[in-house]
């Protein structure tokens, strides 16, 4: 090839052609590939009927009672596409019954704070009796049947976590929107707000702050 054809303008635009091809073969528009985000999950729902303690002590004992007063929730908690279940309840003695029931006694509050061994943060007694054994039963759900399947499903129960009233509604974690569990707690001219939620591989807790009345 002569140096009057290379510096042609054709010559050349074939080379910026071969040249563009070589490159977008080697580093593909990630962008063209990047896949929606997925939509928000439904708002939660009561189950109906509502759940009694006869499912509670099928799922985790004899030791667990609903907590009365407290809502009843049903909602896509881990982003799965299929609802789980979302109690209040008082367990006199959890880390004696989670072997037998198949479910895993977490404690996202202490965790939080930087205590994360449930088998020491479970003996911890809180100054007030009548918040004593307070806990929440997730119980993630499994086929079509969701968390009322008789398979084997994730359950999980959530201890030293105070609140008068929960909620469920959605968050926003690093850009996925997901149902997480609002705890308010009430005393003292004060009020406390805080949720848990679901980060792919166990509970977080998150505080909200307080505001005072």
């Amino acid at each position: 090839m002569s140096l009057s054809q290379s510096n042609s303008p054709r010559f050349v635009s074939v080379a910026l052609v071969a040249l563009t091809m070589t490159i977008a073969a080697a580093f593909p528009v990630f962008a063209a590939d990047k896949k929606p985000a997925p939509p928000p999950p439904a708002h939660a729902q009561s189950p109906v009927p509502a759940v009694t303690n006869d499912y509670v002590h099928k799922e985790f004992g004899d030791n667990c009672a609903l907590l009365p007063g407290i809502g009843q929730f049903v909602g896509d908690l881990d982003g799965d596409g299929i609802d789980d279940l979302v109690l209040a309840a008082r367990c006199k003695n959890p880390m004696a019954d989670q072997g037998e029931y198949g479910f895993r006694v977490l404690d996202p509050y202490d965790t939080y704070f930087g205590y994360g061994n449930v088998k020491v943060t479970s003996g911890f007694v809180t100054e007030q009796p009548e918040r004593k054994g307070i806990v929440l039963l997730i119980v993630h759900g499994v086929g079509p049947e969701a968390w009322r399947s008789d398979k084997e499903k994730p359950k999980f129960l959530l201890i030293n976590l105070s609140f008068t009233a929960v909620s469920v509604k959605r968050v926003v974690l690093k850009k996925r929107t997901l149902l997480g569990i609002y705890m308010e707690e009430e005393g003292e001219g004060e009020q406390m707000s805080s949720v848990v939620f679901w980060d792919g591989k166990k509970y977080r807790y998150e505080s909200l702050g307080s505001t005072m009345e």
